[in-house]
């Protein structure tokens, strides 16, 4: 018990012991709520007699369900750390366990954004649609409006429908969103296949018509622990309730400081209002900042002070003294990175790492004048979104190759039947298509049916079959790690990349099987071949990190949750940080805290530089109003701070608070609604463009469509 509760300050000693009813703990940026989550998990386990099968983790990306895994084993000595994961992670056991409630197999699987693109690419051959319809980005932004909002009922359509009234509705469908739509369901159907969004909805179904099941899990989860709480949303709050209904132990952790995922639906209200839907609830104030220096913390709170709606308080430094915090105004874009990078080279001469720095940024195309000053330097650098690990071709296809062994579905097929090269091409491949669907089975089933059919003379088909079908009889109870090695081997994929001479990717491959190899060493038991690719599913491009000592360059978004010794935040500019698509006082609060995330990364200097010249509508660019919400003698200033710009930039900021509006709606109508505009009359909205701000509308007198802003005044005709 030592151990567990040594070094803990009064804050997270409460939070750690504080194991029975509702607790709620507003944890500051830094404060160790990482410490206190798995040090009373650690304590309920080794104190407590709690089984690690009885308590649920929540985290919001497997980055952190892994580092709260190990961290976890470290206190503990166990390997088996309960259910640590995401929402849609513990959703993969929950259908795992209980998928025959909607008929399906344990089996299925769980799709990815490529794996979605490969649905679309066949939907898209079969009706003649190209990307001028629709992108794959804006399909599947549309799938995931209508999932969650527009037609919540969907998945009966999915699970209920027999497959051919799925499949009939499916080409009886005419506007292109509906076509793509039941295409997709359909094509989910056919392959026993579920995205993110069905992970937490057809949970809850689930629960909903079989309460034996509710009940089962209700029973098994005695501890409930969410992390980053201000981040939930509604699925995952109902979720919530649904699973801690019998026990009523429920631990969350979150700041409402940090709030920045409104856009995705995260709401606050679930955390600021906690107190009042649940009962009796413990609230814990965790502001000890353990992070960042005492100067980078003055800022963020003088930062964050400006916004309306927020629970009061400051973070509380533990650190000693540092630098202030650096402020550069430039010139030109061009002045500002070459600013940065010569700010760099001061601190690498110094004997700083470049790996300890990070480049931070709103929008990605800030980074060009970046870039090039860093390789004009000969500065590395690392773009956290460019194409990450698990998108790399080669990373693909062994992830293929394993779910062929376990799925023999549809998508991993059409990937690997051809490669390495086996003479099975695009006529081939459309004689499977054909033939698959007159006879109702998958591509893989229907090539096994005709091996010996003319057409697959002189092709390595049945030596390909022969593969699959030895590994499917022989996976089970093996290590996935050798399984791996051992198709790549026999299938002839890692000789055809050392005949390429591809190095890099047979280093990508090494390193995919170590991190399989150290999966099943934090899993145990559990590491089946399903988990497993399960599991792989879920990762984001965040989730993996890029070796060397290389500068780092990425979103605040993509920062949350992380730090890094040395941040430099660059486009402070009006129009900029805060972005020029906020329309509303809750977005511009919202951008305020993303401000204050990013400010919060650092922990021994903060740089912080705008740089003067013209915004993409012709307008001049000044600086942030962010800049201006720091108290002025918490930075130190480059040069001379031109009073008149401040003065410019403070009557710039008043004129753009004039257009933002008091809701928190983002000002959308829906598609499908019928309007009037003064001067184009009436019209249909087709679509909605957040990107460009506008909605897109077939006027009734018009042959084409018009972008309309979202802050023209258009008068709604009808519900």
């Amino acid at each position: 018990m030592d151990e567990i509760l040594e070094g803990l300050n009064k804050a997270q000693l409460t939070a750690v012991t504080s194991t029975e009813g509702f607790v709620r703990v507003i944890a500051g940026a830094g404060s160790g709520k990482t410490r206190a989550l798995t040090h009373r998990f650690a304590y309920l386990v080794t104190e407590l007699g709690v089984l690690p099968g009885n308590i649920l983790c929540v985290t919001f990306t497997n980055k952190a369900a892994n580092e709260m895994r190990q961290r976890i084993h470290q206190l503990t000595g166990d390997n088996d750390t309960g259910y640590i994961s995401t929402f849609h992670g513990f959703c993969v056991n929950i259908l795992q366990e209980d998928s025959h409630a909607i008929g399906y197999p344990k089996s299925f699987m769980v799709l990815d954004n490529s794996d979605i693109d490969e649905m679309l690419k066949i939907i898209y051959e079969e009706r003649g649609l190209t990307l001028r319809d629709k992108t794959f980005a804006s399909a599947r932004d549309m799938f995931e409006m209508r999932k969650c909002l527009t037609e919540p009922g969907y998945f009966l359509d999915m699970i209920a429908l027999p497959i051919d009234e799925l499949h009939e509705k499916y080409l009886q469908a005419t506007e292109v969103n509906d076509i793509l739509f039941y295409g997709y369901l359909y094509q989910e159907r056919k392959t026993f296949a579920v995205d993110y969004n069905d992970l937490i909805i057809l949970s809850l179904y689930i629960f909903q018509e079989h309460p034996d099941i509710a009940e089962k899990w209700q029973k098994r989860l005695m501890y409930i622990q969410i992390d980053e709480f201000q981040d939930i949303d509604p699925l995952q709050y109902r979720l919530m309730e649904v699973l801690c209904a019998y026990h009523h132990n429920l631990f969350i952790v979150g700041d409402p400081d940090q709030t920045i995922y409104t856009w995705r639906g995260a709401n606050v209200k679930y955390l600021l209002d906690f107190d009042k839907v649940f009962p009796n609830v413990q609230t814990i104030m965790m502001m000890e900042n353990y992070r960042s220096t005492p100067e980078i913390l003055a800022a963020a709170n003088s930062l964050i002070a400006k916004n309306g709606h927020r629970i009061k308080k400051d973070l509380i430094p533990t650190k000693t003294s540092g630098e202030k915090v650096i402020c550069h105004f430039a010139d030109t874009q061009e002045a500002e990175a070459q600013w940065m990078a010569g700010e760099m080279q001061r601190l690498h001469d110094r004997g700083v790492p470049l790996r300890d720095m990070t480049v931070l940024y709103r929008a990605h195309y800030v980074t060009r004048a970046v870039e090039e000053a860093l390789m004009h330097e000969k500065i590395p650098y690392t773009i956290y979104s460019g194409v990450q690990f698990f998108d790399r071709m080669e990373i693909k296809d062994a992830l293929s190759y394993l779910r062929m062994i376990a799925y023999q579905d549809d998508l991993s097929f059409r990937r690997i039947a051809n490669a390495p090269k086996r003479n099975l091409g695009k006529r081939r491949m459309a004689f499977l298509q054909e033939t698959a669907e007159k006879e109702g089975t998958s591509l893989y089933v229907t090539l096994k049916n005709h091996l010996e059919d003319s057409v697959f003379s002189g092709t390595k088909a049945k030596q390909f079959v022969d593969l699959i079908e030895r590994f499917s009889y022989s996976y089970q109870g093996r290590p996935i790690s050798e399984v791996l090695s051992d198709i790549l081997d026999k299938s002839g994929y890692e000789k055809a990349l050392r005949t390429e001479g591809s190095q890099e990717r047979l280093d990508d491959l090494a390193e995919l099987k170590q991190s399989i190899y150290e999966y099943e060493t934090s899993c145990g038991e559990e590491s089946t071949m399903e988990h497993y690719l399960a599991h792989i599913a879920l990762f984001s491009n965040g989730d993996v990190a890029e070796q060397g000592d290389k500068v780092k360059l990425m979103t605040v978004h993509a920062a949350k949750g992380l730090e890094f010794p040395y941040v430099f935040l660059c486009g402070m500019n009006e129009g900029i940080f805060p972005s020029r698509k906020v329309r509303t006082l809750p977005g511009m609060e919202e951008e305020r805290r993303l401000a204050f995330v990013a400010l919060t990364r650092a922990e021994k200097g903060l740089y912080l530089s705008e740089a003067d010249g013209w915004n993409f509508d012709g307008s001049p660019r000044y600086p942030s109003r962010f800049l201006l919400d720091i108290d002025r003698e918490l930075l130190s200033f480059t040069h001379e701070v031109d009073e008149t710009l401040l003065r410019e930039a403070a009557d710039d900021v008043a004129r753009r608070d004039k257009y933002l509006r008091e809701d928190d709606g983002d000002g959308t109508l829906p598609i499908g609604q019928r309007v009037r505009h003064a001067v184009f009359g009436e019209g249909t909205v087709l679509d909605v463009d957040l990107n460009k701000g506008a909605h897109v509308i077939q006027f009734d007198g018009m042959g084409t469509p018009r972008s309309i802003s979202l802050r023209a005044k258009l008068e709604k005709i009808g519900p």
